[in-house]
């Protein structure tokens, strides 16, 4: 600890400090609203809504704190806590709030949601999936509902708004059996997706809020835009799991694409080229980067196999990228690890969380490599049309600000790419919790060996166990011992996600053991004796220790080993966390030094017998800030070229927003600015530039990208990729504009010509004026609709000519007849 911090107490430290009046002021308030009639709390927000239109927010800070802890006790029996309190004033500050396992973090949103929200532009609240969500939305949206606020949901398939005609008198009716929320449906009901997010509180996943931007960046109707509407531009959001989401999720950019042809054969080929491939002889594996490298020995090979003399010149870099990209599929990706496979299909797992992934794809042709390996049906590859990165999505918002119960480890990835503080609030009880040292095994056998005699004595004494696992595979493999021990248990993975609710929520009960993935690790409050247990269930395992979490195996960040010991010792319970490790574990085989090991099997231990050794735990915790330094590295790569993007992406977006938003008298003078007459109708000037527009920019991103790709290799020439990518990148943009307003110019003068050479327009049922879309720059009359027909009124059209409304037929058959 620095001298300053020793002194004047560290960042988290001086915020309670200063902000300890603000929270006694709220809590003076309190005896002032206990009093209130139910319609008097919709009345004091019509109250604030006016006030704060002619004063900041702050002024009215405490009552409104003050007003919701009292909706929250009329509805949901729960008071917010002091704590609370200082989590809400941190959510409102724009910071991060770490908040540990059930100190309701849920809760402590509705207070900065609830003021924000005054304002009328709109609060985001983010989740990391569309059940959290909808929980969430129904959960908290009955204080919501109190207060007069409206809630709306956006998830995959459908948006709900909170429909105040169905709020259970108390919080009782949302539960079930199983501690879940599946009624939710009850109290939500469909809506329009615009309608979601125009009410003042929206819920949603962060690949839902993602998408809807890059969607509405591709309407070609203004009627089809929901979330980048003018007036409700990216006011507030509080992201909660923020560490998952801005950190973890962070590596994958959201994209939206579509398929292009590419030959079945083509990966089959390769694929099985890397199958024939032996690691060590062929190719090299870098572990720790993710990457192989063909040796010269596998080079050689593959031409051989390929029957060419020279792979690198005569195959062309596409070929070459694919043969790397078989290899790695082969060598680094792993079944039942990385993805598996349902239903015929390659489905990613989530690394961090451990859940299914359905509808996303790797890039660069990966998914089709595995696909092949698998030898399941392959899909086709796809062109991207709109990207960004979840950084970028969500620095649009002028005020932003998350909660997760780990967030201090990656405090300063936060201050650096998304300017946001952390503060780490008390809990409310003190934490009963023991996290006792890693017991270090020679081989996963012997760990294995001794988890499962652990398990078997907590089982005895009925402590309930939740074991942690890295992948569906290790789950697996640690269920087959605990079957040969005879110790009844529930495995929790992707595989078997439809029981999570019941699993969970059983998970606390005496003689419990759950096995699972790091599904377990977030959005989850495991109750002691279970959900429906009472006083004397919730004491008698209180009395056992409570939760013992067993970890078999680090991950790569600390804060999801944080995170899994995090569902024991909840509000002051007790409980007890281990971690159980081996040699063999990925981490440890890959980052902690050889020298170390062979340190320790120097002392000629038996392999049944742990390592206790302050330098093993010490090369643990050093492998794992190696490897956070490395992810960071990762997204901060990304970051800072998406950041040029981001740059040109902001540019070509306002332009469609300027002409998809814009008045008549708007587009007429950008009809000036190109010296066309204004006689087009409206939705036509609009189409139309929109069209160039996307044709272009399409082109431009897949420029970009082999741009990225290529300017790697100026490193060989002591050249910097990164500004080199930034300058090639500024120079075709540059183009880009040009190209566009050149082809926008062509484009709306053959529409005013093709309409000046008709004299007449008559309603007529048949096929009608062609819509334009664009390909590749050229306009393509192809498509057919019906409505206004434009009809020839001469005869200089010959009775055997194509019909000049675009039908494809002869004149004489079409408007000629």
């Amino acid at each position: 600890m620095s001298l300053a911090a020793k002194l004047f107490g560290d960042e988290s430290s001086r915020f309670v400090r200063d902000h300890k009046q603000l929270v006694e002021r709220i809590n003076q308030l309190e005896s002032e609203f206990t009093g209130l009639e139910l319609p008097q709390f919709k009345e004091k927000t019509a109250d604030f809504k006016q006030r704060v239109t002619e004063s900041p927010l702050d002024n009215i800070l405490p009552e409104a704190f003050a007003l919701v802890r009292e909706a929250s006790k009329r509805v949901l029996n729960q008071r917010h806590f002091d704590v609370q309190l200082l989590g809400g004033l941190i959510l409102h500050q724009g910071k991060i709030a770490e908040m540990k396992t059930g100190e309701g973090k849920t809760l402590v949103a509705t207070l900065a949601a609830y003021l924000n929200a005054l304002t009328g532009k709109g609060v985001h609240i983010v989740t990391v999936n569309d059940y959290l969500s909808r929980r969430d939305a129904v959960w908290m949206g009955q204080i919501y509902n109190l207060l007069g606020l409206t809630v709306g949901v956006i998830n995959n398939s459908t948006s709900y708004l909170y429909d105040s005609g169905h709020v259970p008198e108390t919080a009782d009716k949302l539960r079930d059996t199983t501690g879940g929320f599946h009624v939710v449906y009850e109290f939500l009901r469909p809506c329009s997706r615009r309608e979601a997010y125009q009410a003042d509180i929206t819920y949603g996943s962060n690949t839902e809020f993602g998408f809807d931007y890059l969607r509405d960046h591709l309407a070609y109707n203004s009627a089809n835009v929901v979330q980048a509407l003018p007036g409700r531009e990216y006011n507030y959001a509080i992201v909660d799991e923020v560490d998952s989401v801005l950190i973890d999720e962070a590596r994958t950019p959201l994209i939206i694409s579509a398929p292009v042809a590419e030959s079945d054969s083509f990966y089959k080929t390769f694929s099985k080229i890397a199958k024939g491939l032996k690691p060590g002889e062929d190719y090299t594996v870098d572990e720790k980067q993710k990457a192989i490298s063909l040796t010269e020995v596998g080079i050689s090979k593959v031409e051989q196999e390929l029957g060419i003399e020279n792979l690198y010149t005569e195959a062309g870099i596409k070929q070459v990228h694919h043969l790397e990209t078989a290899v790695r599929a082969q060598a680094i990706f792993l079944r039942d690890r990385d993805y598996v496979v349902r239903g015929g299909e390659v489905v990613i797992v989530d690394e961090f969380t451990g859940r299914l992934q359905p509808g996303r794809r790797w890039s660069d042709g990966l998914h089709q490599a595995i696909e092949a390996k698998e030898g399941v049906l392959i899909k086709e590859e796809s062109k991207t049309y709109a990207s960004i990165t979840l950084q970028n999505y969500f620095k649009l918002y002028k005020k932003l600000s998350g909660m997760t119960g780990t967030a201090a480890t990656s405090a300063e990835e936060f201050t650096k790419v998304y300017g946001l503080g952390v503060i780490v609030v008390p809990t409310n009880k003190p934490s009963q919790r023991q996290d006792l040292t890693d017991l270090v095994f020679q081989t996963e056998e012997a760990k294995f060996r001794a988890v499962s005699k652990r398990i078997s004595e907590l089982n005895q004494l009925g402590q309930p166990v939740l074991v942690g696992t890295v992948s569906i595979e290790k789950s697996e493999k640690l269920s087959l011992y605990l079957r040969q021990a005879g110790i009844p248990h529930k495995i929790l993975n992707a595989k078997n996600h439809e029981e999570e609710g019941q699993i969970i929520a059983e998970a606390g009960k005496k003689g419990s053991v759950v096995i699972a993935t790091n599904m377990a690790g977030r959005g989850v409050d495991i109750k002691l004796g279970g959900t429906s247990a009472d006083e004397a269930k919730y004491n008698q395992i209180r009395q056992l220790g409570g939760l013992f979490v067993l970890g078999t195996e680090r991950h790569d960040a600390r804060r999801i080993d944080n995170q899994l010991r995090g569902r024991s010792g909840r509000q002051g319970d007790p409980g007890t966390t281990r971690f159980f490790l081996s040699f063999e574990d990925t981490l440890v085989r890959v980052f902690v030094p050889d020298k170390v090991k062979g340190v320790i099997r120097r002392l000629g231990l038996p392999e049944s017998e742990p390592i206790e050794h302050r330098m093993v735990a010490r090369a643990i915790e050093s492998a794992q800030k190696k490897i956070e330094g490395l992810n960071f590295d990762t997204r901060k790569h990304l970051f800072e070229y998406d950041n040029v993007l981001n740059h040109q992406r902001a540019a070509i977006y306002n332009r469609r927003e300027g002409i998809l938003f814009g008045s008549r008298d708007e587009l007429n003078s950008l009809l000036a600015d190109y010296r066309i007459p204004s006689t087009i109708a409206d939705e036509e000037l609009r189409r139309v530039m929109l069209s160039v527009i996307d044709s272009f920019w399409v082109d431009h991103l897949e420029a970009m990208e082999y741009l990225k790709q290529n300017v790697r290799l100026r490193a060989y020439g002591q050249r910097d990729p990164f500004v080199e990518y930034k300058r090639e990148g500024l120079e075709l943009f540059r183009t880009l504009e040009d190209t566009i307003d050149k082809n926008t110019v062509e484009a709306l003068k053959k529409l005013v010509e093709k309409q000046e050479s008709y004299a007449t327009l008559r309603v007529d049922p048949g096929p009608a004026f062609a819509n334009f879309t664009f390909s590749g720059g050229k306009i393509d009359n192809s498509t057919p609709s019906r409505g206004l027909a434009v009809v020839k009124a001469d005869d200089k059209v010959g009775r055997n000519d194509p019909c000049p409304c675009g039908s494809g037929k002869k004149y004489k058959k079409c408007h000629g007849g």
